[in-house]
């Protein structure tokens, strides 16, 4: 699914990643790190948008340079609170879903029965379907947040990418969204799932694994137990936590005298 070999990226004469080993077949994936550490970018570059110093990428068994990644991005459903300031506020909130299906911002074809069909049933998998005639701009953060995933899934993506999709979500929004999130990821039709957060408390149980930068570079990935520890996320963080799970999720805390 994702292989990134030996991959820097420089701009102006300074590395916003450095040497990025990664490898990942088919696990659900949290990325992790603070602002700055160049999580923007490795995503940047797994969409190709960006093309690395030195190194070599490989995304869904594409070789990126050696293929049209306008059509690889057709490939990965991208969910992000930066994107609703792309789309058409006048739009129903189901046409907004089916623009997913071409990858576009805007409707430039004549709808099909079909495509409404499945734009609902697609809002339907996320809680949404009371909303599809509602004009986007009139929506919640959090009920647009749901018509983005639902527009990631139109295309049947392979990948879906999350960049932090409860940033600005209040608590029960979040916990809201968090939920269907997790029932995506548990079905029988999951892409591979990489969720980009600052907050550990909001990877959900099906995502297995995490990877962890710090500084441009890799600063530990693998297996979720094994990553997201007190330890791990002390260095990580320069800030001293503690680290527990429960019902599958890490409770991170700041310990304090």
């Amino acid at each position: 699914m994702i292989h990134l070999q030996n991959v820097t990226v420089m701009r102006q004469g300074k590395a916003i990643l450095q040497d990025i080993t990664w490898h990942n077949e088919h696990h659900h994936y949290a990325i992790l790190g603070a602002n700055g550490a160049g999580k923007t970018t490795l995503l940047q570059l797994i969409m190709g948008y960006l093309w690395p110093t030195q190194g070599s990428i490989r995304v869904l068994g594409h070789t990126l340079g050696k293929y049209d990644v306008r059509e690889l991005r057709k490939e990965i459903g991208f969910v992000s609170s930066a994107l609703d300031q792309r789309l058409d506020n006048t739009e129903e909130a189901l046409n907004i879903v089916i623009s997913g299906r071409h990858a576009t911002h805007a409707m430039y074809h004549t709808i099909t029965q079909a495509e409404r069909e499945f734009a609902m049933h697609q809002l339907h998998r996320v809680g949404a379907t009371n909303i599809a005639t509602t004009r986007f701009g009139a929506l919640s953060h959090g009920e647009k947040q749901k018509v983005l995933l639902a527009r990631s899934l139109m295309a049947q993506a392979k990948m879906l990418i999350l960049d932090e999709p409860c940033n600005g979500l209040d608590f029960p929004s979040r916990e809201d969204l968090l939920d269907t999130i997790e029932a995506v990821a548990q079905s029988s039709d999951a892409p591979i799932l990489l969720y980009v957060t600052h907050y550990p408390n909001e990877i959900v149980p099906s995502i297995s694994h995490a990877l962890l930068v710090k500084a441009g570079k890799v600063w530990n990935e693998g297996a979720k137990a094994d990553v997201l520890t007190s330890q791990w996320l002390t260095s990580l963080y320069d800030r001293d936590v503690a680290v527990s799970f429960a019902n599958g999720y890490p409770i991170v805390t700041s310990k304090r005298s």
